[in-house]
């Protein structure tokens, strides 16, 4: 993982309107949901031992029935 340079800091700045940490907080906050959300998904079919869609290896009658949106909160 790199660090940002300072230029490219004050780009990241300028390109998400940053003017509080309310600001900073929310930009960090879309940017690491989907990463967090593919993470659960590969942990709920490491428990269930099927991939979404995958009923060829599917061994029981539970279902996967989507999943709802996360909600990060600190």
């Amino acid at each position: 993982m790199s660090l940002m340079t300072k230029e490219q800091l004050r780009e990241f700045i300028k390109e998400n309107n940053i003017q509080s940490i309310n600001d900073i907080y929310e930009s960090l906050k879309k940017r690491f949901k989907n990463a967090i959300q593919d993470i659960l998904e590969a942990e709920l079919e490491t428990n269930l031992g099927y991939s979404k869609y995958d009923v060829k290896y599917k061994e029981t009658d539970n279902s996967r029935n989507g999943h709802k949106d996360i909600e990060i909160g600190i």
